[in-house]
């Protein structure tokens, strides 16, 4: 045998499996149609789906479309970075992992897969309430996770779990207020999933036709940590993921209103940021009632159908707030030029969600590292082809909408 190919260390088989897989990614759309193939329907389904007629799914990507770049030439660029900063602290890059519930059903140990790969990367992660793993793991592997919650209906259950939070170590609480009414996601009952899970010969069948995630993620997680449980969502440990005549306990939360954060931010000592603010008027009110930040999202078209994009009351809010604190986005994000878009018309910083449940689905932190680099790469790239050292630099001025050509005076039309 040749010395230098003996001297050369051998990774393992399972890195050479990822590496493999990983190579055939070069976009985010990649890791979706790699975890159609990987993931059971269930839970797939659950993941990429949104609600009735998915209007609100498509206008998250369609708006894209709708603005284009003026990018700016013959500038010297080589000293561009995709560092931004956001409450004093400065990221590797402008976007970060938003919530996803349910993680670790897709991916083994995804909240923690996906937490570990952005404190690596120097990104925030929100890591949800409707989480599988226990939040005290989480903050104590990675402390500097964001944690989101949904306001349970009592007061006394709000003030349980904001404590709860506080002793876990989380520094940033993410308060979702959209969901204040279970939304009809059609696409999960012809998916076959609910929540708990029931078992059934479908649900049975769907594991064994997919290997692949019944060893590396359902029977490893099994054999490793027991039955998983709706862990976060309350003070108390709630539902198992699978259950035949358990109730997941979802509580009546139609009557909470701005008094209830309110209540929050008289509790919470850390930095609170309001997650699902469409309107201006509600981005004053979080301002008013002690919010250092808010997220303009419509839940990624998994709540009010026919709802627009974030993207297009995004300018008329950051308007609206004038600087008193960071207008965030998230809902649709797909590319480096979705990113700079949106940093452009106002944006402080971007989040994404489905892209990194399917990265780590398919291959773990590493592909969750991947579709950051991924990503990050897009930014930087693109950056540099619209003449921009610092993304602090980016306006409305590098966009046009896109529409009817507007023609000179004068140019005759053909008729």
């Amino acid at each position: 045998m040749d010395r230098r190919l003996a001297a050369r260390p051998q990774r393992p088989a399972r890195q050479r499996i990822v590496n493999r897989k990983l190579h055939r990614v070069l976009s985010l759309d990649d890791f979706e149609r790699a975890a159609r193939q990987h993931l059971p329907k269930p839970i797939f389904g659950y993941i990429a789906g949104a609600v009735e007629n998915g209007t609100t799914l498509r206008e998250n990507r369609s708006v894209f479309d709708e603005i284009g770049f003026i990018p700016r030439n013959v500038t010297d660029v080589s000293q561009r970075s995709t560092a931004l900063s956001l409450f004093g602290h400065e990221y590797s890059a402008p976007f970060g992992i938003a919530p996803m519930g349910i993680s670790a059903l897709s991916a083994y140990r995804g909240d923690l897969v996906q937490a570990g790969a952005a404190r690596a990367a120097n990104v925030p992660m929100m890591m949800s309430g409707s989480s599988l793993i226990r939040m005290e793991e989480i903050a104590e592997r990675c402390p500097e996770t964001w944690f989101q919650a949904y306001l349970p209906g009592e007061p006394a259950r709000i003030s349980a779990l904001i404590s709860r939070v506080a002793d876990s170590g989380f520094k940033t609480l993410v308060v979702t207020v959209d969901s204040q009414i279970l939304a009809n996601r059609e696409h999960n009952i012809r998916a076959g999933f609910s929540t708990p899970l029931r078992p059934s010969l479908s649900l049975l069948w769907e594991g064994v036709t997919h290997p692949r995630w019944l060893i590396g993620t359902a029977l490893r997680t099994l054999l490793r940590h027991g039955m998983p449980h709706f862990e976060n969502n309350y003070a108390q440990r709630g539902a198992p993921i699978l259950a035949r005549n358990v109730a997941r306990d979802f509580g009546g939360r139609d009557h909470l209103t701005w008094s209830h954060v309110h209540q929050v931010r008289q509790q919470w000592r850390g930095r609170l940021i309001i997650k699902g603010v469409m309107c201006a008027e509600d981005a004053l009110l979080a301002r008013d009632n002690g919010a250092d930040g808010i997220v303009v999202s419509n839940h990624g078209g998994r709540q009010l159908d026919s709802t627009v994009s974030p993207l297009r009351v995004l300018p008329g809010i950051v308007a609206a707030v004038n600087g008193a604190m960071p207008v965030m986005i998230d809902s649709g994000f797909r590319r480096g030029t979705d990113v700079l878009k949106a940093l452009a018309l106002g944006a402080a910083f971007v989040f994404i969600g489905r892209p990194f449940n399917y990265a780590a689905a398919i291959a773990g932190e590493a592909g969750v590292r991947h579709a950051i680099d991924l990503l990050s790469s897009e930014v930087h790239r693109n950056m540099g082809m619209l003449g921009l050292n610092r993304l602090c630099d980016i306006s409305p001025e590098k966009l046009m909408a896109i529409g009817p050509l507007p023609l000179p005076p004068g140019t005759r039309s053909i008729a």
